[in-house]
């Protein structure tokens, strides 16, 4: 993989906009499939550069993300490349992660997070924010976690990316530490989150694991209904191959949860937008709750 071939990449779309794939094959000297593996290299470097299919289709750098041709001319794009690549190291990721921090800050207007829990905003969006420039910065952080298993503890990580699963943000890195790599929920990292020395170490976390099966002797298989007004709910909740439309405008969920406390909490919640159908275990478990849960306030 050359790097310097990359960093041509990226001049010829601040030079030119938009351009296939072929037309990049042809200026650079290599195949299209070359390209192709360079605009993946480049974009998990942090460069936002994409590909799009069909008529009209080509790689480009995303809108508003680039500096505009005002900020870098022919000759200074040529001195850019010149210097990176002259530099120690100027051959690998650390080169690479140079030319992406060209780009930083300049994300344009396509994506906002904001955070916030029960009790109102807090400081969530400044952790996000935080952890996302560490990460284009290629800067080694440290933060008290609060873990289920191990109780708050510090951590020194590497961040490699931020990755929204479910309903929850995590940052997926490389514990300095353990030498491993790690899955954080965001809401778990306590501030301050301290933004340290820059690292140039290649990061490679796995993918995020599926949640696999739930063993038979600790699951409940589902029926549950809900009423038309938990329909927005439903769908951000539950998998949409699991739900079915009634003609009523109820809706029918056929879905597996593991047998612990938590089930009940989180069916409860719905209040009398839920009714479960089976198992009748089920059934008569949430009555029971639910009449404790009268007598409390009676």
């Amino acid at each position: 993989m050359s790097v310097s071939r990359q960093f041509k990449l990226v001049s010829l779309l601040l030079e030119r906009g938009r351009m296939t794939a072929g037309e990049l094959a042809e200026a650079l000297e290599v195949s299209p499939r070359t390209v192709l593996r360079d605009v993946d290299a480049l974009s998990a470097a942090g460069v936002p550069v994409y590909t799009t299919q069909g008529s009209g289709g080509g790689v480009a750098l995303l809108e508003g993300c680039a500096p505009d041709s005002s900020a870098l001319t022919g000759g200074e794009r040529q001195q850019l490349l010149a210097a990176l690549t002259a530099l120690p190291g100027g051959e690998d990721e650390g080169a690479l992660s140079r030319l992406s921090a060209l780009f930083s800050g300049r994300e344009g207007d396509w994506l906002r997070v904001h955070l916030s829990r029960r009790g109102g905003p807090g400081r969530d969006d400044e952790t996000f924010q935080r952890i996302k420039a560490a990460i284009l910065e290629r800067r080694a952080l440290r933060f008290d976690y609060a873990s289920p298993r191990e109780g708050t503890w510090r951590r020194h990580v590497l961040p490699a990316r931020l990755v929204f699963r479910g309903q929850a943000w995590y940052l997926q890195g490389l514990d300095a530490d353990r030498e491993d790599y790690c899955l954080l929920r965001l809401t778990r990292i306590l501030p301050p989150v301290e933004a340290g020395e820059p690292f140039r170490r290649k990061l490679t976390p796995p993918d995020m694991e599926p949640e696999g099966d739930i063993p038979p002797l600790f699951r409940v298989e589902a029926k549950l209904r809900f009423s038309p007004a938990a329909a927005a709910r439903v769908y951000d909740e539950f998998r949409r191959e699991d739900v079915t439309p009634l003609p009523d405008g109820s809706l029918l969920v056929d879905a597996v949860f593991p047998e612990d406390g938590a089930l009940y909490g989180y069916l409860l919640s719905f209040g009398p937008e839920v009714t479960a159908l089976a198992p009748d275990t089920l059934r008569k478990r949430l009555a029971e709750m639910a009449e404790e849960i009268r007598e409390a306030h009676t």
